[in-house]
């Protein structure tokens, strides 16, 4: 499997991410560890999560994903095998968004515990927090990364001008800036990245890594008319995809995965994958057929024709 280097960072991840999301939500200790074997075994490592995953389940406090992760780590005994991003900053029952340094630091030691492991590879700040001066944030993350609790430090959600704000704190200050943006990024939402947010992060050389890569589902292609939204429990999500744009886009990726005798969320990854100024495009898996497809979508090299025609179904 051809890796990437992400950003200025000295790590190299496969071209593909496993979201961690579903872990203690829709795929239950057991199957996630399933799914974490294969893949590994699919040749891909770096595996994204979150403190608040999955605090939306009822009975959940957040913290779930992140434990599954530790206690599939320990048993493997693989920690050194993988990559892991998590992030903080998400409602963990203080009752808003928090960047402060006093959260960040409880907020670490939490992840560390749960994950089962002395270092983050990647921490992320999972949104912006304008009650709190990037100086503070930053400077919580220097103490982290001197300590050696975080590798890397990134962050998600951001706009361009916010990260150019962030950037210019951290050299400003003499403070450790961002490495690595996650946002929301696929084939139909494309307007929030594409622009200014991505010619800033290819200026500045930061590592991408999208989320919502197949529109929280959409792309898969198992979502046709209003009578599919009851597919899954993202289903509620995807009806404003249901339009016409939408159908043009699925009718591009039925075309391209016919010629690679591909499946559609394959071809949709596979065209991040390619765009320039992404690293790796993140997506999720709750079934081993699911969990195949995703393999193979790391490895699908798509024609300059099938970039074409897929650009201008989504334009």
């Amino acid at each position: 499997m051809q890796k990437r280097m992400l950003g200025r960072t000295d790590l190299e991840i496969a071209p593909l991410v496993l979201g961690g999301n579903v872990f203690g939500w829709t795929a239950d200790e057991k199957t996630s560890f399933d799914l974490l074997d294969r893949f590994v075994d699919g040749g891909l490592n770096t595996i994204d999560t979150a403190d608040a995953y999955s605090r939306w389940v009822p009975g959940n406090k957040g913290g779930e994903s992140e434990t599954i992760i530790g206690k599939w780590m320990k048993a493997r005994g693989n920690r050194d095998r993988v990559i892991v991003i998590t992030k903080v900053g998400s409602d963990m029952g203080q009752g808003k968004k928090d960047l402060s340094a006093a959260h960040i630091e409880r907020a670490v030691e939490a992840s560390l515990r749960r994950l089962q492991t002395d270092v983050i590879d990647l921490y992320l700040s999972h949104w912006p927090d304008p009650t709190v001066p990037y100086e503070e944030t930053l400077g919580a993350y220097q103490k982290l990364l001197a300590k050696g609790k975080v590798r890397h430090i990134g962050c998600s959600n951001l706009d361009a001008g916010q990260l150019r704000a962030a950037l210019d704190v951290a050299r400003l200050r003499d403070l450790p800036r961002y490495e690595v943006l996650q946002p929301e990024y696929n084939l139909y939402d494309r307007a929030s990245y594409d622009g200014p947010l991505r010619d800033l992060c290819m200026a500045e050389r930061l590592g991408v890594i999208t989320y919502f890569s197949l529109a929280k589902g959409f792309l898969s292609g198992k979502y046709r008319g209003k009578a599919d939204l009851g597919k899954s429990a993202r289903g509620e999500d995807v009806g404003a995809y249901l339009n016409k744009r939408g159908m043009r886009i699925l009718a591009a990726l039925d075309a391209v995965a016919a010629r690679h005798s591909a499946r559609p969320a394959e071809v949709a990854l596979a065209w991040v994958i390619a765009r320039p100024g992404v690293t790796a495009p993140i997506a999720s898996a709750t079934t081993p057929e699911q969990m195949a497809s995703l393999v193979r979508s790391a490895s699908l090299v798509l024609t300059a024709t099938d970039i074409e025609e897929l650009d201008k179904a989504s334009g």
